[in-house]
C-alpha cells in the first residue's frame, strides 16, 4: 500500500459526506464534528492539510502514529460570552489515516500557520527493481 487511507465509517462514500457535512453533521451519531482535510503526494512526500481555523495547535492538537495509523485529533473550545447564536462548530475532530508499511514515524512533521494544520509523512523509499531472466531447465 502506497497511500494513506481514510479509517472512517464513511469511507465508502466520502465526497458525498463531505458534500453533505452541514448541516447533517449533528444526525450523524458517534462520528463527532468533521474535520476538512486535503491530502496529496508532494516532492516525495505525503501532504495532509486539515483546516483547523482558531485553535491552539501546542493546547488543542494531538498527532500519533499507532499500529500504522497517523490520528489527528483536535478541539475548540467555546467561549460564553454572552448568549448569541453561533454556527461555529465547538467540541472534538478526528480523522485517522493508514500509514504505508515502510514509514519512519520519527521523520514525520507537522506545522501549522493560518488555520491550516499540515502533516508531512515521508513516503518509504521503493526498493530498486531489478530485472533477471531466469532460465528454465530441462
Amino acid at each position: 500500500m502506497s497511500a494513506l487511507e481514510r479509517r472512517e465509517p464513511r469511507s465508502i462514500f466520502p465526497e458525498l459526506f463531505d458534500w453533505l457535512e452541514s448541516p447533517f453533521t449533528m444526525f450523524r451519531t458517534g462520528i463527532g464534528q468533521t474535520m476538512r482535510v486535503e491530502n496529496y503526494i508532494d516532492d516525495g512526500d505525503h501532504v495532509i492539510r486539515a483546516e483547523l481555523p482558531g485553535i491552539d495547535p501546542d493546547k488543542d492538537v494531538e498527532i500519533t502514529v499507532t499500529g500504522g495509523v497517523l490520528r489527528i485529533h483536535a478541539e475548540r473550545h467555546e467561549e460564553k460570552k454572552e448568549a448569541h447564536r453561533s454556527e461555529f462548530h465547538y467540541g472534538s475532530f478526528t480523522r485517522s489515516f493508514t500509514l504505508p508499511a515502510d514509514v519512519d514515524v520519527d521523520d514525520i512533521k507537522a506545522s501549522y500557520d493560518k488555520g491550516i494544520l499540515t502533516v508531512r509523512v515521508p513516503m518509504p523509499k521503493a526498493a530498486k527493481a531489478e530485472s533477471k531472466r531466469i532460465t528454465v531447465e530441462k
